[in-house]
């Protein structure tokens, strides 16, 4: 008997080290693959969000996935190319007359005068900012230099991109003939569920695509209006960067608030003051008004679900992490509400434990 125990205990052992190490396996792959699995992820996440286009397209115009996927995925190319061009070509050209006139910037700073100067005599800088002038050219030029890294991010990048575009395409192109071997694999009930849980997931990813750049759109025309009208140089540009910004849910009007508030107050402190009180004033709308009428259509999920999803996501997956936190969320509440039994079925009457058999 000892012996078969002892042999029962060890295969239990090696079955649980086994286990440990499958896990730590699965953990160190999923690891080691993060950046290609963040990539499948936002290209399912935007084959999510084309597919009802396509599928319309294909309905009512072309007859072949394919044109109807292309047609699509160029005219969505088309749109962001027109979006990066009305944030790069102005920064480009802003940037440019910023760096003719960093020289005269430079000697107005040294001096005292011009926004810079009277900036850093505000807050008691000038007298350092004149003493190590010397070394503040030397990092300016140390900026100008062209970084390996720099390149080697943009390069990752436009890969990165050009990847999830090619995902993305393949995943719309296939999503029919997926759907039906998965859907062959099961029975009409769960055949039924999956179908359902599909087109709520759909529609959950588009609202929210939606909804939050109509958001973002609207933070960035007021913010532009309150910077044109206060008079702070590169109102457009600066209005580009907050309604970027504003894409991040929670944090991105808070971080253009920063951007635009800094750019005011370097220009005069009243443009400073009016721009910052005009943030606190829109984030209370936009937290209160437009993210609840805009976003809890699509989504429906509570504030504090919110921010915790974005906050786990930001923290496991940076930025990307956080712009899709919240239809990851709205999914799994989807999910939820399918697989997962709640008490709002309707139970049998409870019986009266004093009554008769007739009266049961």
């Amino acid at each position: 008997m000892s012996t078969a125990h002892d042999r029962s205990t060890a295969r239990s052992s090696l079955i649980v080290i086994g286990l440990v190490l499958a896990t730590a396996l699965g953990l160190a792959l999923l690891w080691t693959t993060r950046r290609i699995l963040v990539w499948i992820l936002i290209a399912a996440f935007f084959a999510v969000a084309l597919a009802p286009l396509v599928d319309l397209l294909q309905r009512r115009l072309v007859r072949r996935r394919a044109l109807a996927t292309l047609l699509v995925f160029l005219a969505a190319f088309v749109l962001l190319a027109g979006v990066a061009a009305l944030i790069l070509v102005p920064l480009l050209d802003e940037l440019g007359r910023f760096v003719d006139r960093a020289p005269e910037l430079l000697r107005e700073a040294r001096a005292g005068r011009g926004p810079l100067g009277r900036f850093l005599e505000r807050v008691g800088l000038l007298g350092y900012a004149r003493q190590h002038s010397d070394q503040i050219q030397q990092y300016g030029g140390q900026l100008r230099q062209p970084a390996v890294g720099l390149v080697r991010g943009v390069a990752e990048t436009v890969a990165g991109l050009l990847t999830i575009i090619v995902l993305a395409y393949l995943m719309v192109l296939e999503a029919p003939r997926i759907s039906r071997s998965v859907l062959g694999l099961v029975g009409d009930g769960p055949a039924l569920r999956l179908r359902r849980i599909g087109r709520e997931s759909s529609r959950t990813i588009t609202g929210y695509l939606s909804g939050n750049l109509l958001i973002s759109l609207i933070c960035g025309v007021l913010t532009y209006l309150v910077l044109l009208l206060t008079g702070v140089p590169f109102a457009a540009v600066i209005a580009l960067l907050v309604a970027v910004a504003d894409l991040i849910p929670l944090v991105g009007a808070t971080l253009g608030a920063i951007v635009a508030a800094g750019a005011a107050f370097l220009h005069s402190p009243t443009a400073g003051v009016v721009v910052l009180v005009f943030f606190v004033v829109y984030q209370q709308v936009e937290n209160h008004l437009l993210q609840p009428v805009i976003l809890a259509r699509a989504v429906h999920l509570n504030p504090l679900t919110v921010l915790v999803s974005v906050l786990l996501a930001a923290e496991l997956a940076g930025l990307v992490g956080a712009l899709l936190a919240i239809p990851a969320a709205g999914i799994g509440q989807i999910l939820l509400r399918e697989f997962v039994p709640t008490g709002d079925r309707e139970l049998p009457a409870p019986t009266d434990p004093r009554a008769g058999p007739a009266d049961r």
